[in-house]
């Protein structure tokens, strides 16, 4: 039996690689939890949405030991890690469904749920497939709750910005690579390098295939677009220059 500190050094590190790119993740973190505790108060019922290797929900328990989770995802290796650190808490459910499958819910316990968290995910996901999983989301989520979608919403009337920001981010990541900061493809290969890992990275590149920018909209658009799926109304929570942190209520 793997020991459990072998998954929680994983998770770490996986923290850390996503720190480099985000370095204000953990504020980001903090206020969708404030705002879980807010609309659902001690004990929350939450859906952590592509929850990777459960970074979400551990900050989750840490703040709120009586929430639930459950975990989606369909990513081989990052959900070993999160079964790794996670699997015996009887707290969290880890479910593998694909997000772009119309049918993905079918897969979840049953609802309603008080709030549903993501971060950093669903810019993966086209345009159409996420306008349908907000209308999803819309019937997941119990009147009163709330979904909480942390992501890439760079906005384009702001040039200048765009380009400080990313001149300060690129100086900021040199610099920590330099003193050994892993990026997303070396901690990959770091990855497939673990003989308990390697079957399933491999398996995961065969789902996802190489590394890709993904789709990203402004913060309009998505409140506009979680209002149009029935969510009562969208708006931002927090954001940096190129991130936000949209909260729609149902």
């Amino acid at each position: 039996m793997v020991d459990r500190q072998h998954w929680e050094q994983w998770q770490r590190s996986w923290d850390r690689q996503q720190q480099w790119y985000l370095p204000d993740r953990e504020e980001r973190f903090r206020v969708m939890i404030d705002l879980v505790e807010a609309v659902a108060g001690p004990a929350p019922r939450v859906l952590d949405l592509a929850c990777g290797t459960g970074s979400i929900t551990e900050r989750l328990f840490a703040r709120l030991p009586g929430a639930t989770s459950v975990g989606v995802d369909q990513d081989p290796a990052l959900m070993t890690i999160a079964r790794g650190v996670l699997g015996e808490d009887e707290r969290f459910t880890l479910v593998t469904a694909d997000l772009k499958d119309p049918q993905w819910a079918r897969a979840l316990p049953a609802g309603p749920f008080d709030a549903v968290v993501t971060a950093t995910a669903l810019h993966w996901l086209p345009g159409a497939d996420l306008i349908r999983l907000f209308g999803d989301l819309a019937g997941l989520v119990r009147p009163g709750g709330v979904f909480l979608n942390a992501d890439h919403m760079p906005e384009p009337t702001v040039p200048l910005l765009n380009a400080a920001e990313r001149a300060l981010r690129h100086g900021r990541q040199e610099q920590e690579k330099a003193g050994g900061v892993l990026d997303w493809e070396a901690w990959w290969a770091a990855a497939a390098a673990d003989p308990l890992l390697a079957d399933q990275v491999a398996a995961r590149h065969a789902i996802y295939g190489s590394h890709a920018d993904g789709e990203s909209h402004p913060v309009g658009w998505h409140t506009e677009q979680l209002v149009a799926a029935g969510f009562a109304e969208a708006g931002v929570a927090w954001r940096s220059v190129a991130d936000a942190l949209v909260a729609a209520v149902r």
